[in-house]
């Protein structure tokens, strides 16, 4: 394994960044829901769906730089099952931040929702709009946490984080049930595992990347 200086300060400061933005996007939700309309059964609009569009987007850089820093302190032997989660979290960023960017860009301008009188049905906080959202969380952040899994090992700290990547792709594929039995309700199995599932695993990576000793070396292995 070679963990440089650069993959450990990378990987700390991505999980630092992911964990401070899974805390920052629940407040701001539940402030979004309640400053607009009093109830938490309405849909948000206004600036704070702005705010919320704005955290998802930055979430996105760090969540793809933490899952490098995984693939850069994976052992040799499991590079190939590493590099496929940075694959996946690659969709995840694209798919989800090209959604939250066309709804920060388009959703605010009244005249042309009201010359496209579809166009609201897929840039509201709600059902179907979050549809590519849920292509994005319940596809393929599971699959990069699948994969990225047993690369976790050795160390009590590293098996904690395996079993809780595990976990967290687990639940987040059961999100799926909301589609396949058209009950939105069930999609909330999901968010449990790409929610606080997810906080904990940036909150451990964290402290790996911290403890684990850098090595430079100017040669790669064959």
């Amino acid at each position: 394994m070679q963990f440089t200086q650069v993959a450990r300060r990378l990987g700390v400061a991505s999980a630092f960044a992911t964990v401070v933005l899974l805390v920052v996007y629940p407040v701001a939700l539940v402030v979004g829901l309640l400053t607009s309309f009093g109830s938490m059964a309405q849909p948000i609009r206004g600036p704070m769906l702005s705010v919320l569009e704005i955290v998802k987007i930055a979430m996105m850089p760090s969540i793809v730089t933490l899952m490098v820093a995984v693939h850069a302190w994976a052992p040799a032997r499991s590079k190939a099952l590493s590099l496929a989660a940075v694959v996946f979290t690659g969709l995840l960023a694209g798919v989800s931040s090209s959604l939250q960017f066309v709804i920060l860009a388009v959703s605010h301008k009244p005249s042309l929702t009201q010359q496209q009188s579809w166009l609201p049905l897929f840039l509201a906080f709600r059902w179907p709009s979050y549809a590519l959202d849920t292509l994005a969380w319940n596809v393929f952040f599971p699959l990069a946490m699948l994969f990225a899994a047993p690369v976790l090992s050795g160390s009590p700290l590293a098996r904690w984080i395996r079993w809780l990547m595990i976990t967290s792709g687990v639940l987040a594929f059961a999100g799926l049930g909301g589609v396949v039995w058209r009950d939105m309700k069930l999609g909330e199995i999901g968010v449990t595992g790409y929610g606080p599932v997810f906080f904990a695993v940036a909150v451990l990576l964290a402290i790996l990347f911290h403890r684990s000793r850098p090595v430079e070396a100017d040669h790669r292995s064959a």
